[in-house]
């Protein structure tokens, strides 16, 4: 009888295992997780363990392609899973919801780091850049929170608007009679042509005119007090219709001469131009094949440059009332902000538009029906044969469709720029900066915020040396 150990065994009992060559570890079946690191004397002396390296040191036995992800600075390709060290750092297993539980690669997502802090909202939407849904949102919420600087100007300047409109109309009827429309299909004859329309120059003109004077006066008022109230809106500030009056009034001129320039590139330049050129045409005598050729391609090609014209001019008002800039320095400066985002301006124009429409048909169904009922007209011709109950009820279908939608519109207008320059101009900095003490400016202070280069980095439209404010330090990392 003998100590020393049978051959092929291991002093342990355990057949077929050499003494002095160690063997690699690998986890007890059924347990959770990927791999972990084996502990001292597991297959290996301790002393052999490198620092930073996971897998059994090269040159042991180990299955084929086992020791290719043992490569110094972590388990996998260098900085695939984390810096140096990998899994050797104080305090588990990588960051919290990273690579599954403590144990290893469990089936839990890859790279779900946690999240980033989010912007703050002092007012109706985050200061950051936005996306379409919380541009309407804005404008919605705008409305919300306070209706009596919105909805309550809407509905005092559209009011104001209907009575004089209205009045003038009863008054035109009054004395010179209702304009009565022929039926439809019975023929005219001259006596008749010619006496209607007389009349309608007698009474539908003046009404038109007038409507058309008002609706211009009205809707460049009611935007310069509504991009008050929403500018102010962003940073969380409620005001009054007095206030939005008191700050907005000494842009108003600006602001219709801005708009009268529109108007004059628009109408002037696009369509009185074509007609003109129609004009000529046909003076010199061209064929009428040709005239019509051009009245066709002149109609498309007008349409196209309106509306481009239209979405390129769209920032002008909050320029003028937010920036305070003059009417032709506010035009060229709605031209650059919208110029490289041109279909994004005009796609969320055009979707503000729809609901705008759907909202004004939605409320002004009922007193239609109501106002039809009661006698009320032809409610697209003022001035037509009808009620006076069912023409006061049309108009007050109109001052409430009004009064909902104007602010939307003026909203998102508001919006899409407040958007534009924190996308080009770091706009978004200077108003978390200005907000970041809990308080809101108010005056020269909250007007100065506005100003170009007072947001954007130097060499974008920024004064040099006058670039946006650094950034807020970032957050440190977290414990692991």
């Amino acid at each position: 009888m003998t100590d020393d150990p049978s051959p092929g065994g291991n002093g342990t009992g355990e057949p077929g295992r050499e003494p002095d060559k160690p063997q690699p570890w690998f986890p007890p079946s059924g347990e959770p997780g990927g791999y972990i690191p084996p502990p001292p004397g597991a297959g290996q002396p301790a002393a052999t363990a490198q620092p930073g390296w996971y897998g059994p040191p090269g040159g042991q036995d180990q299955p084929e392609g086992y020791g290719s992800y043992g490569q110094p600075g972590g388990y996998g390709p260098p900085g695939a899973y984390g810096p140096p060290g990998g899994y050797g750092q104080p305090g588990g297993y990588g960051p919290p919801g990273g690579y599954g539980p403590p144990g290893g690669y469990g089936p839990r997502s890859y790279g779900t780091w946690p999240g980033q802090p989010q912007a703050p909202k002092p007012g109706v939407i985050p200061l950051r850049p936005l996306g379409v849904g919380e541009i309407l949102d804005g404008a919605f919420t705008s409305i919300r929170r306070n209706p009596r600087a919105t909805l309550g100007i809407a509905a005092v300047l559209l009011t104001f608007s209907a009575v004089i409109t209205t009045a003038t109309s009863l008054l035109l009827v009054h004395y010179l009679g209702a304009v009565s429309l022929p039926t439809p299909g019975r023929p005219l004859t001259n006596a008749e042509a010619t006496r209607l329309g007389d009349h309608l120059l007698q009474v539908l003109l003046p009404v038109a005119i007038l409507t058309v004077v008002l609706t211009f006066i009205v809707d460049t008022v009611l935007t310069g007090l509504l991009t008050v109230v929403i500018g102010r809106g962003v940073l969380g500030h409620k005001i009054t219709a007095g206030e939005a009056w008191r700050i907005a009034r000494p842009r108003l001129l600006a602001l219709i001469g801005a708009t009268l320039l529109i108007l004059l590139i628009i109408v002037i330049g696009i369509w009185f131009t074509l007609g003109l050129l129609l004009f000529f045409l046909s003076l010199v005598g061209a064929p009428g094949g040709f005239i019509v050729g051009v009245a066709v391609f002149g109609i498309i090609a007008g349409t196209v440059l309106t509306i481009w014209f239209a979405v390129m001019f769209r920032m002008a008002g909050p320029v003028v009332v937010l920036e305070r800039g003059g009417p032709v320095r506010s035009l060229a400066r709605s031209w650059r902000l919208v110029q490289r985002s041109f279909w994004r301006v005009f796609g969320i124009s055009l979707l503000a538009l729809l609901i705008v429409t759907i909202t004004a048909a939605v409320l002004q169904i009922p007193f239609t029906v109501i106002a039809g009922a009661a006698g009320g007209g032809n409610g697209y011709f003022p001035g037509t044969a009808g009620s006076l109950v069912g023409t006061v009820i049309a108009a007050v279908g109109s001052i409430v469709a009004g009064s909902v939608t104007r602010p939307i519109s003026a909203g998102v207008a508001v919006l899409l720029y407040v958007d534009l320059r924190m996308r080009r101009e770091g706009l978004d900095l200077v108003l978390q900066t200005a907000t970041a003490g809990g308080s809101v400016p108010t005056g020269d202070e909250f007007a100065s915020l506005w100003r170009p280069g007072a947001g954007g980095p130097a060499g974008q439209g920024a004064p040099a040396g006058q670039g946006a404010p650094p950034p807020p330090p970032p957050a440190p990392p977290p414990q692991w």
